[in-house]
């Protein structure tokens, strides 16, 4: 395998994550809710997923189990957000610090201890073109399931009647529940579909990005998905885009680190999260833009009339 392709596999491993816990954000924004505790989730679903292969010995089981575990952590969200109408800024906030205590927790027993990899899908003869072969079709589960999100949320968004119904309760959730739709609902499918978006991400980190537990290895990928999320204007392909712009830096910033360039490493390694402040910079600059892409409902509780 030649250093172009090395770097190429790289990268896909790196934004992977990024780009399946985006696009679950972006559909629980679309809905008009303001989750900010992807990295919670995400951390949650790297420890459950660990543990998951760890005690049944596949990793199939594990991203069950990563899935499942984002899910019902963002059901906790959903529960004190859309039910108790709770706020949904500190209640994500306190969400992503929960995830971060309890993973710790419930990994300690698993430190240091040798993780089970999700093996590669080789696909006959498609794998075999150069340099696109094994860089396209000689990937893990993880990765096929992220394109399959990307097809399956832009459909759903722009091409089913469901999605457009998501979309009108997240431009206004008032006239959408006059209109009959049940806002609290999908809302709280849409946050649900977040979290076991976020869970899977967290799941490629523990069992293919790095196959081992290490506290705190979400390592602030939550809140680079949800300034994504902003930067790709909630549309599916752009958050696509993103996830692999900012996973090319992180993996740059690597080789660079590899390859002995004259650059301190601290600034190196603060690379990728310093691109995500130059975006928010750059799109702060084109606000109407912003605000027409904007759900009108973002972040706003709604309380049915009884």
């Amino acid at each position: 395998m030649s250093i172009f392709e090395a770097i190429l596999l790289t990268v896909i491993t790196a934004s992977t994550p990024l780009v399946i816990a985006a696009l679950g954000e972006l559909v629980t924004e679309r809905s008009g809710v303001l989750n900010l505790g992807v990295e919670g989730m995400m951390i949650m679903g790297a420890v459950a997923a660990f543990a998951g292969a760890q005690i049944s010995g596949s990793p199939y089981v594990g991203i069950i189990c990563g899935i499942a575990a984002g899910a019902l952590f963002s059901l906790l969200f959903a529960f004190l957000t859309l039910t108790l109408v709770a706020n949904q800024v500190a209640t994500g906030l306190a969400l992503t610090l929960l995830g971060l205590g309890v993973s710790g927790q419930l990994g300690e027993p698993y430190v240091s201890v040798p993780g089970i990899q999700l093996k590669e899908i080789v696909i006959p003869l498609l794998s075999d073109i150069p340099v696109i072969g094994p860089v396209l079709f000689k990937q893990d589960l993880i990765f096929y399931l992220s394109i399959a999100l990307l097809l399956g949320v832009s459909w759903f968004l722009f091409r089913s009647r469901p999605g457009l119904k998501l979309r009108a309760i997240g431009d206004s959730h008032g006239s959408a529940h006059a209109l009959g739709i049940h806002v609290i609902r999908t809302r709280y499918l849409a946050v649900m579909f977040g979290g076991a978006c976020a869970g899977l991400a967290g799941a490629q980190l523990s069992l293919v990005y790095t196959p081992q537990w290490v506290e705190n290895m979400s390592a602030g990928r939550g809140w680079i998905t949800l300034a994504l999320v902003v930067f790709a204007s909630w549309r599916p392909w752009r958050v696509f885009a993103g996830g692999y712009l900012f996973g090319a830096v992180t993996i740059l910033q690597l080789h660079a680190q590899a390859f002995g360039l004259g650059i301190p490493a601290q600034f190196l390694s603060m690379l990728p999260y310093a691109a995500t402040i130059v975006v928010l910079i750059i799109i702060s600059h084109n606000r109407r833009t912003t605000l027409i892409n904007t759900p009108a409902s973002l972040g706003k509780a709604f309380v049915p009339e009884r």
